[in-house]
């Protein structure tokens, strides 16, 4: 895909990947609508795409606003003319086992995670439709591949994610709508910082999860935007982020019920 005057929405690109991905964008050449939560980090990528001299425009939006989501596309294909490329980045975490985490934090990670991109797909797609060439751009998890413990919400969104994107592929696949499904692994964002966690969890326990977590997120959102742009341009339907992903994938495709005593040695 020659992504050079192309238009591309992504959201959660206030900040991490999302934020990375639209500079890669931009800087081929990509125009970009911008969606994200917080106005403030918002603002900043919008700057940034504008210093590289590409048209931008920023739509600040809680994705799970349906009301949002439906009136979304009427503004962009107004503000640029039309849409190519769609990135479905937004999302969010809770820590904690499944009897842990209460309903309400449970629902907000799938709202969030999965049923925001299923309004955004389906929004967006008519115009997509419209196209010679397009792409549906999905953020997945390595956690949409693996499922470890004390993470029931985060991993069940993923996986949704993950089955969601690959049906919608064969669904397209005589049509000019590519599909790639991306598998982060351990990316240096704030999602661990930013995580739900437990009422009545101790901050001490909190403080040395996030640690841990942390000390696992080692890829600069920077590569991880590069690895995923060539991604897009290459046309792939899946995209594995960083040594981390490609190597726990390979060890679920060999060990796919025993895989997590592997992992739990390896994370001593």
């Amino acid at each position: 895909m020659n992504l050079t005057s192309k238009v591309a929405l992504i959201t959660g690109a206030g900040s991490g990947i999302g934020q990375a991905i639209a500079l890669s964008l931009a800087r081929r050449g990509c125009h970009l609508a911008l969606v994200d939560i917080n106005p403030r980090t918002l603002e900043q990528t919008h700057q940034q795409v504008q210093a590289l001299g590409r048209r931008v425009t920023s739509y600040p939006l809680d994705v799970t606003s349906r009301e949002g989501v439906n009136t979304l596309p009427a503004q962009v294909i107004s503000d640029h003319g039309c849409l190519d490329l769609l990135v479905n980045n937004a999302g969010v975490a809770v820590g904690g086992t499944f009897g842990q985490v209460s309903e309400v934090d449970f629902d907000w990670v799938m709202d969030v995670n999965f049923l925001a991109v299923v309004r955004m797909t389906r929004a967006f797609l008519p115009y997509l439709h419209q196209r010679d060439e397009a792409r549906l751009v999905y953020l997945s998890s390595i956690f949409g591949i693996v499922s470890p413990p004390e993470q029931s919400a985060y991993s069940a969104s993923k996986f949704a994610v993950r089955g969601f994107a690959n049906a919608l592929r064969h669904e397209l696949e005589n049509t000019p709508i590519g599909v790639t499904v991306v598998h982060p692994g351990g990316v240096a964002t704030a999602i661990a910082r930013n995580a739900r966690v437990p009422s009545g969890t101790s901050l001490e326990i909190i403080r040395q999860k996030q640690a841990l977590q942390e000390k696992m997120l080692r890829l600069p959102p920077e590569q991880a935007g590069e690895i995923i742009v060539k991604g897009i341009e290459q046309g792939r339907a899946r995209v594995m982020v960083g040594t981390d992903a490609r190597a726990i994938a390979w060890l679920e495709r060999i060990m796919p019920v025993g895989y997590w005593q592997a992992m739990k040695k390896f994370l001593r």
